[in-house]
């Protein structure tokens, strides 16, 4: 898949691989790439509404970002419903967990402030309910453009099929809060091509979505990563030498890991506004190893590209696995070549006692990283379990090199800016 010709001062370059023998070496529960224990007595953010991938209000070099001493996330957000009949057991008591379950059908984005970095007031609907070109509303990035409080939210448009779209409004400060205005003219950028990133029509569990644009801190340039899936009709693909890499005599075979075609895309914007843009061939990709690589990000340290995206269990191929949690690898260049961090690519996973408390971790350039709690056991068998749908403890890790170390943990939804703007 590699480019051939040069596009807006964009050399061509060749995937990075995240290969089965990099997912061989990943190790549940060592205690520095695990996210410690979350307590069955965690608090909720709201007993009105779910949350769960969270997105800081954050500048184009990655900095989270307060606006006049306030702090802002947007989350992926659906009502609870305690009282409605199609979630209620035998007995009339709330299923929870179905209710939960059943949330990415209603996923809207919403926007929490805080004067603390914690502690979030509920704001309401980013979007009035019509302005999103699709029912649901999915995960992106909101980006603060300058001190008139200009945010552009990009998102993922999805049903019918999955748009990268963004849509621009202003955030509103008062003593007492902050207000979303605007927001109330959706732009279509880009869809899946057929070519270098995996459609509807070749794969219908394809993936496409997550947009996380940022100025490359070495050319200047805007670009833009997103979650993807190889192109190719579902089940063609090869996992040949490359994609299996050096592995111990008895792991050739690779199973149905065809099936597994996740890969992290880019995108360079053409205009310095970020209206019109060109798909570029992956960063990264994982044919025969995993089928998500969810939320990707960067964070830029000593001048190293660090690439962290989230993954599943379930969706790792036959022969390896891993935790769900953060995955990361690094590069001295943007377009690679990439290396997995820790030799397997594992940052941060959950806990084999505990292994759906947290997903969609988001890693900050001040080393905390955010997530949101999905279930916790209740039981020492593990078979009762509590449903969060609400933020999880904040972890702090250290990067050094090629390694990842955890090294403190805060409170839950523990998100402080890095710098304050103060709106003109």
């Amino acid at each position: 898949m590699k480019a051939t010709t040069e596009k807006f001062g964009v050399t061509p370059h060749q995937p990075s691989l995240w290969t089965r023998a990099d997912a061989l070496k990943v190790r549940a529960d060592d205690p520095t790439t695990t996210q410690p224990l979350v307590s069955a007595d965690f608090p909720v953010l709201s007993n009105d509404v779910f949350i769960w991938d969270t997105m800081p209000l954050r500048d184009l070099d990655g900095n989270v970002t307060s606006v006049d001493g306030w702090s802002v996330i947007f989350t992926l957000t659906a009502d609870r419903h305690p009282n409605d009949p199609q979630y209620l057991d035998e007995d009339g008591n709330y299923d929870i967990l179905r209710d939960w379950n059943d949330r990415h059908g209603r996923a809207k984005m919403y926007y929490w402030f805080s004067r603390t970095g914690k502690n979030w007031e509920f704001g309401g609907r980013v979007m009035a309910e019509g302005v999103s070109p699709t029912a649901r509303e999915w995960a992106g990035t909101p980006i603060l453009l300058n001190d008139r409080g200009e945010v552009d939210l990009y998102y993922t448009a999805v049903t019918p099929g999955a748009t990268i779209v963004k849509v621009r409004g202003r955030v509103v400060t008062t003593e007492h809060g902050v207000s979303m205005v605007g927001f109330e003219k959706v732009k279509p950028l880009f869809e899946a091509d057929g070519n270098m990133y995996q459609t509807e029509a070749q794969n219908a569990f394809w993936g496409f979505r997550d947009p996380w644009p940022f100025r490359d801190p070495n050319d200047g340039k805007l670009y833009m990563l997103f979650e993807g899936n190889v192109a190719g009709e579902r089940g063609s693909h090869k996992v040949g030498e490359a994609e299996i890499g050096d592995v111990p005599p008895g792991y050739e075979d690779v199973g149905n890991s065809r099936f597994q075609t996740a890969c992290v895309g880019i995108a360079v914007a053409r205009d310095a506004d970020g209206d019109d843009w060109e798909m570029l061939p992956p960063l990264l990709t994982a044919v025969g190893v995993n089928d998500q690589t969810e939320r990707p990000h960067f964070v830029f340290q000593d001048g190293k590209y660090y690439l962290f995206t989230i993954s599943h269990t379930f969706t790792y191929a036959d022969g390896v696995t891993g935790p769900d949690g953060v995955y990361g690898f690094v590069a001295d260049s943007l377009f690679g070549p990439y290396v997995p961090l820790n030799g397997s690519g594992l940052v941060l996973g959950n806990p084999s006692s505990q292994p759906f408390q947290t997903y969609s971790h988001y890693v900050m350039p001040n080393g905390l990283v955010t997530s949101f709690i999905d279930s916790v056991p209740t039981d020492e068998s593990g078979t009762q379990i509590r449903v969060g749908g609400t933020e999880a403890p904040t972890v702090g890790m250290k990067i050094k090199g090629q390694q990842t170390f955890v090294v403190a943990e805060y409170d839950y939804g523990y998100i402080p800016p890095m710098l304050d703007v103060t709106l003109k």
